[in-house]
């Protein structure tokens, strides 16, 4: 039997309805910066995309856009403008930044408030102890679908692999605050798959194609692929072997079509709940 599909743009058509109902019931206008720094095709598609679905939830979206060229202390000087804007609530710095720029010291600059990406060490520090609202967007993305499914948690051993700031490490921090049982792999993590095969939910963001296979599932295991890889082909993948993941696993999420349309969405989502705690001071 096949499993079932988890629909990222179903989940997020919900929650972006309810944040444009809550947009025309304030006087005020929620404010999103976006900062992109070279040219570099695939952000600037992910730009274009969180700047439209800005604007068509009735927020205030400005777009930077600088030259590979621009220094550090350049860019940390336009950033600090859009810091002390009371019309900018949210900030986002598109990654990645160039080889000269240190992309941690330009996310450290961001007013925690505003950092809208729960990039910001005091914002994982809360995440942390569970009580962050800015949470990194794809790790609150699939706990959005996990909700939105009813998707049993509690008790559930869950592998997340891949340890980056970005996805793995908020992602297990999450998981375990929902009362599942975590391990972390990674690069280094040895017999990898039979790990995964204990697993009842699966998290891959580990950036290989089609690494994790059916062979490595458990029956009924919940699979989110946060994977997103080009073939040499032109065609888009995960990081989870679909054809051969989809018979064994009870829940699997596609690629595209899963988890990527819920990060924007949590952008949006960090963007309002950001906008009302800083209207309220």
């Amino acid at each position: 039997m096949a499993a079932e599909i988890l629909s990222g743009p179903q989940v997020a058509k919900a929650i972006l309805q309810q944040i444009k109902k809550d947009v025309d019931n304030v006087s005020w206008t929620p404010g999103l910066c976006v900062i992109q720094v070279g040219e570099n095709s695939a952000s600037s598609i992910y730009v274009s995309r969180k700047a439209k679905r800005a604007s068509k939830l009735g927020f205030h979206s400005v777009t930077l856009e600088f030259s590979e060229s621009i220094t550090e202390t350049e860019l940390l000087l336009e950033l600090e403008k859009y810091n002390q804007d009371p019309n900018i609530h949210g900030i986002l710095v598109q990654l990645p930044l160039p080889p000269h720029i240190r992309s941690q010291v330009v996310l450290d600059a961001v007013e925690p408030s505003k950092d809208v990406d729960g990039f910001h060490p005091i914002n994982a520090g809360k995440l942390s102890q569970g009580r962050s609202d800015l949470i990194p967007c794809t790790p609150k993305g699939v706990m959005k679908m996990i909700d939105h499914y009813n998707l049993e948690t509690s008790g559930k051993h869950a592998v997340v692999i891949g340890r980056s700031n970005i996805v793995g490490r908020p992602m297990a921090q999450l998981l375990e605050q929902a009362n599942c049982t975590v391990t972390i792999c990674h690069s280094r993590t040895t017999n990898l798959s039979e790990i995964v095969k204990t697993a009842d939910i699966v998290v891959a963001a580990v950036g290989i194609p089609k690494l994790i296979t059916g062979e490595w599932l458990k029956p009924d295991v919940v699979v989110f692929d946060v994977g997103i890889n080009q073939l040499e082909d032109g065609s888009i993948c995960g990081d989870v072997d679909f054809d051969s993941a989809e018979s064994i696993a009870g829940w699997i999420t596609p690629v595209p079509g899963g988890v990527g349309p819920m990060t924007i969405t949590c952008l949006m989502e960090n963007t309002w709940l950001a906008a009302k705690a800083i209207e309220k001071r």
